[in-house]
This record gives C-alpha cells, structure tokens and sequence, in this order.
C-alpha cells in the first residue's frame, strides 16, 4: 500500500504542468503544521501560567474576533482571491493592484464602522448576550482590533492570488509565532493575568500591517507604466463576493449542525463522542487546505485566459494529489479507529468507531471528488454554488431530524455525509453538463481502460 501510494506520489512531481502547485501545497501545508504546532505550545504557556479562566477568555475573544469578520470581510477574501490572477492575467498587475486595493479601502472602512458600533455595545455583548459583565473591557478592545483582524485575514488571501508561495507560508506562521515571541518575554519580565489578551492582539495587527506591506512591495516590484488599466467598481467586487461569503457560511452550517442537533436530542456524552470522531475524520482538512490554498489562484488564471483544457488537468491532478495523500490517513482511521480513540480519550470513546469509520468513508469520496467549491469559486459559478450548498444544508437539516431521534450520533454522520457528498456530486454534474468533463479522479481500472491515470 505504502509503495503503491509513494508511486503516485512520484507521478505527481514528474508532471512539470503541476509542480507549482505541488511546490506550494508541501509550503502551505508544513506552515499550517508548525503554526498548529507553535499555536499548542503557545496553548500549554496560558494553562500552565494563567490558568484555564484565562485561557477561557482569549478562547471567547478569539471566537468574537473570528464571526465579527465574518461580516467585514464580506467574502471578499475568496473573491480577491480569484480577481487577483484573473487581472493579472488579462489586463496587468497595475489594474489587479487597483481591485485589491479598492477592496482593501472598502473592508477597512466597514471595519472601521463595525469596530465603532462593537465598541459602544461592548456592555451589552458582555452582559446580555455572555452574561458575564466582567468581560466589557476585553470586547470593547477586541472591537478596537476588528480593523486589524479583517485586513490580515483579506491581505493573506490576497498573498496567494499573487501566488507568493513562501511568502503564503510565512504569513500563515506568523500571527502563531508573533503571540508566542511577545508571551514568553512578557510573561518571564512583567506577568500581568491579561498577559495573553495583549499578546493576541499585538499578533493580530503586526500580521495585519506585515501584510498590507507585503502586498504593496509586491505590486510595485510587478508593475509598469505601460500596465493596462481596468477598472472594476466596488458593486462588481461585491456581487461576486457576497455569494462566496454566503457559501462559506452556509458550509460552516453544514459541517456544524451534526453537533447542534445531536445536542438538542441526545445526551452531552454522546455530543463529545460525535466530535472526538469528527475531528479525527478531518484530520485530512490540513491537505484539502494546502492543496486548495494554490490551487485556486491556479484555477482562475487558467480559467479567465480561456486554457479550458489545461484547467481541467490541474484540477483533476490536484484531486489525484489530494486522494493519494490523504488515503494513508484514512486507511489507518477506518483500521485502528478503536484504539486511536482509546488512548487519545478513553475507552468510553470507542463507542464512536462506527461514527468514524462513516465520516472516514465520506472523506475518501470527497478526496476523490477534488477541490469543487473552490473550482466552482474561481470559475465564476458562485452563485450556483450558493445554491447547491443551500439545498445541501436543508437536506442535511431534514435527515438530521429525522435520524438522530432514532440513531443518535451515527444518524448524524449518517445525515452530514450525506449532504456533503449530494453538495459534491451535484457539482460535479453540473461541470459535466456545461463542461462535459469533471474534475474528479477515479484511482480504478474498467474494461481495460484506465481513468486518471
């Protein structure tokens, strides 16, 4: 298995059309391993030396921080993600500067009105909504910080469209490593309980404003005063953005509402036997992430230079790459899922093998489907993405109604699998339809015939 998988492995690095994703995937997905890794250190450092309340608090701000942005950001952080390439490649760098950086006015400023609002009822938030009235100074500070937050989460996205590679990584690393550089001196010199508040936001904006740097040395050292320039108003930027932002919420959703529901029906033990199975089922998400992470710059390029054919290519190769890479991880899950779940929770948790093996059995199905809602994304087909995530989402409401009462937490597997492999297949019709090919790979031999060799 191991050597049949290291040969497909070695098939993908030979293909020169595919390197440069390949290149970048290895980058995106080691920086995500050791900003997780630096991120359980910098976890370890608050519980041991602050305490769980502590670390409580960073957790909620953290949270607060993460769904403010959701609605400053606008989705414009998958949209200047497929823009970016798409006017480099038909116009200049000139004119893809001009759409980041009227994308970048545009999220500042709602942030900025955000941020204003938020820090007015930063009372109400810590008293009605958390009941805990002690926390108004920490949410009137984390709104200060919104601005910061929204312009680091567009800059490193807009880092990929230019297809930095190693710049990507770094960025990736750096909000991780800049809260883990200012705690320990902090905590070893001037010890204060709010030590690691302070140390988030300052990680916070040194990432906002490395990225705001990064990105306008980028453009000047790309542009030319012969660069073609192209317009695009702030409505355009926002129509393609605005379904993105719907989707991206809308799967949030879908991949959520197991645990919401199972809580609503089932016992709190049986919720934390679901989601112990969940996150060992996504183990996997580190390579969907990197892969995706430059293959969709990738994607737009191809797409908006009308290079039908070799779009098709890469995307079925990232699908290979993703199957292939992630295939050793689930064999393993579905193979020792009991005593995995034994020594990393207890024995009680391996009532939660059967959930495993179903959710595990779905990632190899979705592996194989490739990067759909990215493809669909960077395609200018977010809008029928919307709409298949949409009917996804009301599907998987609807089994989760109707299984969980009766099956409890393998209702729910059941029920998520389900509409995330309707919202995959759809997809994939749809390109067949209006593409007559797919992006998906089918790693099985047919009447002689081999299929994504």
């Amino acid at each position: 298995m191991i050597s049949y998988v290291k040969q497909k492995c070695v098939g993908l690095t030979s293909d020169t059309r595919f390197s440069e994703i390949l290149t970048g995937s290895v980058w995106a997905l080691s920086a995500r391993v050791l900003a997780t890794a630096i991120g359980l250190a910098t976890s370890i450092i608050v519980a041991r030396f602050y305490g769980a309340e502590v670390m409580g608090i960073v957790a909620v701000l953290n949270s607060f921080l993460m769904l403010a942005t959701i609605f400053t950001v606008l989705g414009t952080g998958t949209s200047i993600l497929r823009l970016i390439p798409e006017y480099m490649a038909r116009y200049s760098p000139t004119a893809a500067f001009r759409v980041y950086r009227k994308t970048q006015y545009f999220v500042a400023g709602v942030s900025l009105i955000t941020s204003a609002l938020l820090f007015l009822g930063s009372g109400v938030i810590a008293d009605r909504v958390f009941s805990k009235p002690h926390l108004q100074f920490y949410f009137a500070l984390a709104a200060l910080f919104i601005v910061f937050q929204s312009l680091a989460n567009l800059n490193t996205q807009a880092v990929r469209g230019v297809r930095l590679i190693r710049v990507f990584a770094f960025m990736q690393v750096l909000p991780s490593l800049s809260k883990l550089a200012i705690l320990i001196p902090i905590t070893i010199f001037c010890f204060h309980p709010d030590n690691p508040v302070y140390a988030m936001f300052a990680s916070i904006a040194i990432t906002a404003l490395a990225g705001v740097w990064i990105m306008d040395r980028a453009f000047k050292q790309k542009a030319s005063p012969q660069d073609i320039l192209h317009p695009m108003p702030i409505k355009d930027i926002l129509n393609i953005s605005l379904p993105m932002l719907m989707t991206a919420s809308m799967f949030f959703f879908l991949k959520e509402i197991g645990v919401i529901m199972l809580g609503i029906y089932r016992p709190e033990a049986d919720v934390g036997y679901y989601s112990a199975a969940v996150k060992l089922a996504t183990l996997t998400a580190f390579v969907f992430q990197a892969v995706n992470s430059m293959a969709a710059p990738k994607f737009s390029e191809l797409f908006h230079t009308g290079k039908t054919d070799e779009l098709f290519y890469v995307a079925q190769k990232s699908a290979k790459l993703i199957f292939w890479a992630t295939t050793p991880i689930l064999v393993f899950l579905i193979v020792l899922g009991r005593p995995v779940l034994s020594l990393l929770y207890g024995d009680d948790f391996m009532v939660a093998y059967w959930v495993l093996v179903i959710l595990v059995t779905g990632q190899f199905i979705n592996g194989a489907c490739g990067s759909t809602g990215i493809f669909m994304n960077m395609t200018g087909h977010q809008k029928v993405l919307r709409n298949i995530i949409a009917c996804a989402s009301l599907l998987c409401i609807v089994l989760n109604f109707i299984f969980i009462p009766v099956f409890g937490m393998v209702g729910a597997a059941v029920s998520t699998i389900t509409g995330i492999l309707f919202w995959n297949f759809t997809v994939l019709f749809f390109y067949k339809i209006k593409f007559g090919r797919t992006t998906a790979y089918i790693p099985f031999r047919f009447k002689g015939r081999t299929f994504n060799k």
